[in-house]
């Protein structure tokens, strides 16, 4: 019998380690960033610290955003957007997640934060995945963060921000098969009371990121760049209107 349980054991342990180690070869094989992304933003460009890419303004930085990247997605993948908020006056750092999964870092806005504490203004920002996961962190660090922004994502149930006025901006797409426009529709009254929707017309869920077609998506019909630079003159706007109170 106590042979029978060693072996049961051994067992066990072994298919658990199967199962890990599937897990992790499953989550290295990432989405990265296109070819046209690396004309138009070389990587060598962007600064690198403590494993996050850090865009960094010109002059002194109005604020800071930490971007969640989605699940499987390169943070490089989200440079050109990033520069052109870092154009716009924001510091932006693109940390590496654990196993390509937001999830598994949700408080990491708390270490970037920690990492420059000469910026007052905090936004979180997450796509798809990465976005459940930003609204997670700002859900339970309301005093710190000045806003919340969800690119082609909404929160979890059990973050309802509809009885708070933290501001909140939601980009979605209309060709989204990930992150739908009626999943959007579904979940928006878990946004707070301060919340701008806006629907880039003819982007899809990739579009949100330059890292080329995602598994369950539907084709954009309008170019990457036309929906990353919508995204770009969007959100810096919403910020502007903040960031001048």
């Amino acid at each position: 019998m106590r042979k029978f349980l060693k072996i049961c054991g051994l067992l066990v342990v072994i298919l658990l380690a199967g199962g890990f180690a599937g897990f992790y070869i499953w989550s290295q094989f990432t989405y990265d960033g296109t070819d046209q992304l690396e004309a138009l933003v070389p990587i060598d460009e962007i600064d690198v610290v403590d494993n996050w890419l850090v865009l960094t303004p010109k002059e002194k930085a109005k604020g800071g955003i930490v971007l969640y990247p989605g699940a499987k997605v390169e943070p490089a993948a989200y440079r050109y957007y990033a520069q052109g908020l870092a154009d716009a006056g924001y510091l932006v750092v693109i940390p590496q997640m654990t196993f390509n999964f937001a999830i598994f870092n949700q408080n990491i806005a708390e270490d970037v934060m920690e990492q420059y504490p000469e910026i007052d203004n905090w936004y979180v920002e997450g796509h798809s995945l990465g976005g459940v996961a930003a609204s997670d962190f700002a859900y339970t660090h309301q005093e710190e963060i000045r806003g919340v922004i969800l690119l082609g994502s909404y929160p979890a149930d059990s973050t309802d921000f509809s009885d708070t006025d933290i501001p909140m901006l939601s980009l979605f797409a209309e060709h989204d098969g990930l992150s739908t426009p009626e999943k959007i529709e579904e979940t928006k009254s878990l946004l707070s009371t301060d919340v701008l929707l806006h629907q880039i017309e003819g982007g899809n869920h990739a579009g949100f990121g330059m890292y080329g077609s995602q598994k369950g998506d539907n084709d954009a019909t309008i170019s990457v760049k036309e929906q990353q630079d919508e995204m770009i003159k969007t959100t810096t706007d919403w910020l502007n209107k903040y960031d001048e109170e």
